[in-house]
């Protein structure tokens, strides 16, 4: 392998910077070059995928039914970590006064995360309409619109919906169940005055995409390399902490259903593609 394999990912916060020169270069002292490439926002990666700039793509969920909705036939996730397989969103709400279930947030106000944010926003407005909710009729649903074109990476939005919430401009507010057990665990949230209202179908979370730019030997020992790193290595360790995992996984298609409903219950491609996300912050339609 004579060139490096070029990788792309979204800069979502600081620490991603670390994550991938720490990977680099645990790639490169395994003798399968590798190196990165960084974007602000998943739509740029997701082009620069298709126009084979880059080999492999580290895609949020909904960059990667962008790219199988490009390049049909040819995409293919072929990695996971162990976290991003089973999630769901919760909707949050007060404990004193709570409503009894989603059918009773009619007429009250919801906080989402960012616009494309598939487990703060797509995928919880999808549970509203499962409950017989119209989101942009019979609700107030409120968007936090931290960062849009990073998927809800960021968790700015959600933070921010939570925020609302507890100084009572909100009646609920939606969140990953990764970010309820953070939020539990370090104080942010009061077990005692905040309960989970509904919960969302299982979906799965980010992948590595692959077209047919990566030769498929490049491809096997890319992903031999992947799948050596150990939670048990105290110099894998770090990395994998920061990215939030315990393994990395072969990855799988079969987890993208309920935001696959989502995304096309809300025209969400055809709207992002008319440049609507820039002139309807903060609103649902």
């Amino acid at each position: 392998m004579s060139k490096p394999i070029l990788l792309g990912a979204v800069v979502y916060d600081p620490r991603v910077v670390l994550i991938w020169d720490i990977i680099k270069a645990y790639f490169n002292a395994s003798g399968c070059p590798m190196d990165y490439v960084f974007y602000s926002n998943y739509e740029l990666q997701t082009r620069a995928l298709l126009e084979g700039q880059i080999q492999i793509a580290w895609q949020s969920p909904l960059a990667w039914l962008d790219t199988v909705r490009q390049a049909p036939g040819s995409a293919r996730a072929i990695a996971m970590r162990d976290t991003d397989r089973d999630r769901v969103s919760h909707i949050v709400c007060r404990t004193e006064n709570a409503p009894a279930s989603v059918a009773e947030l009619r007429g009250r106000r919801l906080g989402l995360g960012a616009w494309d944010s598939p487990q703060a926003a797509l995928i919880p407005l999808n549970l509203l309409r499962l409950a017989g909710l119209d989101p942009a009729r019979d609700l107030d649903c409120r968007r936090f619109d931290v960062l849009v074109g990073k998927h809800g990476d960021h968790i700015g939005g959600e933070r921010d919906a939570l925020d609302a919430l507890k100084s009572g401009q909100l009646d609920a507010c939606a969140m990953l169940d990764l970010n309820w057990e953070t939020w539990c665990a370090d104080g942010s949230i009061d077990r005692a005055g905040y309960r989970i209202l509904a919960t969302t179908g299982l979906f799965d979370h980010c992948v590595f995409a692959v077209l047919d730019h990566l030769e498929p030997d490049h491809e096997d020992h890319w992903l031999r390399v992947l799948f050596s790193m150990d939670y048990s290595n105290p110099d894998h360790r770090e990395m994998m902490d920061m990215e939030g995992l315990k393994a990395w996984l072969p990855g799988r298609t079969s987890g993208f259903a309920e935001l696959s409903r989502a995304v096309h219950d809300e025209n969400f491609f055809e709207r992002r593609d008319a440049g609507e996300w820039s002139t309807a912050a903060g609103k649902v339609r």
